[in-house]
């Protein structure tokens, strides 16, 4: 199921952003490096955020109630939304906060080679973080192109870890680059501007999940390929004449789906057949897409 793949691609990133936070915040105490503490505050904003996602699709399983009739499964957006916002704050703004401080304090840095060796190792771990996400994200994508689905998934959880990946591998090159830099021209200013950059990366990235997730939160229909695949599927069944109008709602890790249609004969059968006709449909929706937990059907002549 998707909702596993998820678990995995969050597992991966957490073990491997755990052991990248203990090797920077000793790098970062070593050398004195600006980009390197930057970067340690990231990976330690990666570790929460992967633990809140965790919290939500475990929020999600909790069964349906009269209070909650279509269960917790959106709580994963919210989460979600909570993930976008530490990264954008704690990782991003506090970046371009030290970023701004250094620049106006310079600060010498010393055993740079040291962080970039540790940098080196960072990279690694956090590139197999990445390759985690990204085969997690092959299997659900059908093919995509990676912007596309990231546009289209309604996977909010696989889209964050994806974003976090993709923002540490940047931070850890520009990192990288910056304390190079220094060590070879003995100027701060580059580890400051470093850390700057590495800020606004942070904060570009953090803007584009939340755009996507506040989207899911006010309530987006499943991709369009699939609304698609659902229309023509209910086209084919042989008790609809004509679908009049087809509604889809991603619900967490389920769907909702509000049909309106024409059914075959309606004009001459009873009320008791159009109900059985109508719960056929229904079943054989839910055995083609088991993950269509509700589906509302209702006739109409229009």
């Amino acid at each position: 199921m998707a909702h596993e793949g998820s678990t995995k691609a969050i597992l991966y990133a957490l073990g491997a952003n755990f052991g990248i936070a203990v090797s920077k915040y000793g790098a970062a105490a070593w050398t004195g490096s600006g980009s390197m503490l930057a970067e340690a505050i990231h990976s330690t904003a990666d570790c929460a955020n992967q633990m809140l996602l965790l919290l939500g699709m475990k929020e999600a399983k909790r069964p349906e109630s009269a209070d909650h009739p279509l269960g917790h499964h959106r709580v994963t957006y919210f989460w979600s939304m909570v993930v976008a916002l530490l990264l954008f704050f704690m990782g991003g703004a506090f970046s371009v906060y030290e970023g701004i401080h250094r620049l106006a304090h310079p600060e010498p840095m010393e055993n740079g080679l040291i962080a970039m060796i540790i940098l080196g190792g960072a990279v690694v771990l956090e590139a197999l973080s990445l390759w985690g996400a990204m085969k997690e994200i092959r299997k659900e994508s059908g093919g995509k192109p990676f912007l596309r689905w990231f546009r289209e998934t309604r996977q909010s959880e696989l889209m964050v870890v994806a974003g976090e990946d993709i923002a540490a591998l940047m931070g850890l090159t520009l990192a990288f680059v910056a304390i190079a830099a220094t060590v070879v021209t003995g100027n701060p200013m580059w580890d400051a501007l470093g850390t700057l950059a590495i800020g606004i990366v942070l904060m570009v990235v953090a803007v584009a999940v939340m755009v996507e997730v506040k989207a899911l939160i006010v309530g987006e229909s499943l991709a369009p390929e699939q609304r698609a695949e659902i229309a023509a599927f209910l086209a084919d069944q042989p008790e609809v004449e004509t679908v009049l109008n087809v509604i889809t709602l991603a619900w967490g890790d389920r769907m909702v789906i509000a049909v309106k249609a024409r059914m075959a004969a309606m004009d001459t059968i009873t009320g008791s057949e159009m109900v059985d006709r109508i719960n056929a449909v229904e079943e054989r929706m839910q055995q083609r897409w088991p993950e269509a937990r509700w589906v509302f059907f209702e006739p109409d002549v229009r």
